[in-house]
């Protein structure tokens, strides 16, 4: 390790921060200042990666958690050569720019996660130390270690603060994920104050109690830096790392250095002197030095070294094993059989099933033809029916289980989920019940944000639950995750919907999918056929049973409810049309032709009918419609009494479609 010029390195990742946030007048200096040290030592020795391969899958993976320190980041990726260039920096927080305000996946090259709310890389990073570890349980062999790499994650105080990232670590000190490094940026500031102000626990001792290797060093000091790294990278004995990294918050510019000013851009008026003082040149912003350059140059001959001897590995592993290869590639590449619905057995008529256990039945069949499916539950594997039963649990004894039991954590699910997509092997899933995915509200948003293929398992979706009651009966979730930008909400009707839904999960590649499961029993919808069920789903909704006279009332539903509009629709008349919407988001994406074949504009008396509130409903049933619908919290007492006491009945929605 050539410390000189990774010294100087530093101080010019120093000012490229400096000089971005600047021009932006925005932005966080803290972490860039004070983390140089680390960022040279990590791009600049001992990181594993390839600038020009940016997805090579044999990289270590290096997750900022603390994203508001995003210039640190870039500064250190367009050193390293990646596709960054001073004026992608020059534009840092612009529209359109490279260098958004916090990173974000598929928008920078060496970014690996979307990360901005503290604490979600935390989560990320367990998430691929998980999936990285499943896939060299899969493709490795004793000759060829074709993944063979680290998770490296940095965050602050403000990430540790954060719930999800307590019960991220809790599960990778469970789990024993010897291949994950925490580095915690522990300057002891916070955005408002001292970190005193608001803790006084000792860090150390609660990753310890975890189950990680805990060290201290000197995160200003190459040396330490370079040994906590390399030490911990060695060592695979069971146990994740933490290394606590003692810093200063902006450093290099004296007037906020240290203090709770130095987290954002306060220290913007200081930075003509701060940069005089490093030795950085006056009149040329965003400088970099012909020496740092050429070492990083210098440095990227040696990681390409590294990949084209790996790459002859691979060589040599597609022609030892072709049948597993095509299995990695299929995996890498997202690649699922054809015709998966076909599959899927057709169930018996006289089924009559909730379909959280249809649900269940479905995933045994698709887990068997895609083994890159991992389902995962917040101890909820006996309620929610995902447990894939070809498989065991997954462990650090048994690294080829395909089941994640979470525990209570659901917030830490979803970031993990998020990771696991992230790395790119799998097809993550993961369940709870429905009143549940609150608390895993901003990891589902952050898979929707970087258009993660995650999917969610939410049973329990209505006041069906019964007994349980109010706290237990999430009338206003299903639309208040429609609300969820480029979030595929799915709640089908039956089990053939279900089978469906779940193909349609699994086909989603550009984002992720919830469906939403009942505790109840529903009947086989089998006067409309299998196909129609299944293949409407896909669609996101579809003609459930047509008119047979001139078309005067569509009556809309989704989920259980169906079943009461289809009884309906008989006593109404001929002129009575039922639509089946179990998904909102994939309707609105069908042609215009389709979606006004199914809900013609001329047809103005509608009817929409969901155990749930009433709010996402209004852009189909329109100013002249009407909601049957739950616009209150629920009830304790068996579900079938809850919905006939809430207004879910076939009488109901007969009254309203005559009004």
């Amino acid at each position: 390790m050539d410390k000189a010029i990774l010294q100087q390195a530093a101080k010019e990742a120093r000012g490229l921060a400096m000089d971005a946030v600047s021009a932006a007048q925005s932005g966080h200096l803290g972490l860039p200042l004070g983390c140089a040290e680390i960022g040279a030592v990590l791009f600049g020795h001992v990181l594993q990666f390839h600038p020009q391969i940016p997805h090579w899958i044999n990289r270590d993976r290096f997750v900022l958690s603390a994203g508001h320190g995003s210039m640190f980041l870039y500064a250190w990726l367009h050193l390293a050569g990646y596709r960054i260039s001073l004026e992608d920096m020059r534009q840092f927080r612009q529209l359109h720019s490279k260098t958004p305000g916090h990173p974000e996946y598929g928008e920078t090259p060496g970014v690996e996660a979307t990360t901005g709310p503290l604490g979600q890389g935390v989560g990320n990073a367990v998430g691929m130390a998980i999936a990285a570890k499943m896939a060299a349980a899969a493709f490795n062999t004793d000759a060829h270690r074709l993944l063979d790499h680290h998770m490296i994650c940095l965050a602050g105080d403000g990430c540790l603060q954060e719930g999800v990232a307590a019960e991220a670590s809790a599960y990778a000190g469970h789990l024993g994920l010897d291949n994950l490094i925490l580095i915690y940026d522990a300057n002891k500031v916070t955005l408002d104050a001292p970190a005193e102000k608001t803790q006084s626990e000792n860090t150390a001792l609660r990753y310890q109690a975890y189950g990680f290797d805990v060290c201290n060093i000197d995160g200003h000091d190459f040396d330490s830096v370079r040994d906590a790294v390399e030490q911990a990278k060695a060592s695979d004995n069971g146990r994740p790392k933490l290394i606590i990294a003692s810093t200063v918050i902006a450093k290099g510019i004296p007037e906020i250095e240290g203090t709770y000013k130095g987290h954002g851009e306060a220290g913007v008026k200081f930075v003509a002197d701060a940069r005089l003082a490093l030795g950085l040149p006056a009149d040329t912003p965003f400088a970099v030095s012909e020496p740092v350059r050429q070492y990083f140059k210098e440095h990227e001959q040696r990681q390409n070294a590294r990949y084209r001897e790996w790459e002859q590995q691979l060589q040599s592993y597609q022609n030892a094993y072709p049948d597993r290869y095509q299995r990695l590639y299929q995996s890498l590449h997202g690649i699922l059989p054809d015709g998966l619905l076909s599959t899927l057995p057709v169930f018996p008529e006289d089924t009559a099933l909730a379909t959280r256990k249809a649900g269940g039945r479905v995933l045994q069949s698709l887990a068997a033809v895609v083994p890159q499916i991992i389902s995962g539950s917040a101890d909820l594997h006996g309620s929610t029916f995902n447990y894939i039963a070809s498989s065991g649990d997954f462990s650090g004894d048994h690294p080829q289980g395909r089941n994640l039991l979470f525990g209570i954590r659901e917030h830490a699910m979803g970031a993990i989920l998020n990771g696991i997509a992230y790395y790119g092997f799998h097809r993550p899933s993961g369940a709870t019940f429905l009143t549940f995915s609150d608390y895993m509200r901003p990891a589902v948003r952050l898979a929707a944000l970087a258009r993660l293929p995650v999917f969610y398992i939410f049973t329990h979706d209505s006041v069906g639950v019964g007994e349980d009651g109010p706290t237990h009966q999430p009338v206003e979730t299903v639309s208040s995750l429609r609300c969820l930008l480029n979030l595929d909400v799915i709640r089908p009707a039956d089990p053939e919907e279900t089978a469906g839904a779940f193909v349609a999960a699994l086909e989603r590649k550009d984002g992720p999918t919830a469906l939403c499961l009942t505790r109840q029993t529903v009947p086989l919808l089998k006067d409309i056929p299998v196909e129609q069920r299944r293949n409407g789903v896909l669609k996101g909704g579809y003609i459930a049973q047509k008119e047979s006279g001139d078309l005067k009332t569509i009556l809309m539903a989704t989920g259980s409810e169906l079943q009461h509009a289809l009884t309906a629709a008989r006593q109404l008349g001929a002129g009575t049309r039922v639509v089946s919407l179990p998904c909102f988001e994939c309707f609105e994406r069908q042609p215009s032709d389709y979606k006004e074949s199914v809900l013609p504009a001329n047809c103005r008396k509608r009817i929409a009918i969901e155990a749930g509130v009433s709010s996402s409903w209004y852009r189909y049933v329109g100013r002249e419609g009407r909601c049957v619908t739950i616009d209150r919290f629920g009830l304790s007492a068996p579900g079938s009494r809850v919905m006939e006491t809430l207004g879910i009945t076939l009488e109901a929605i007969v009254q309203a479609a005559r009004l």
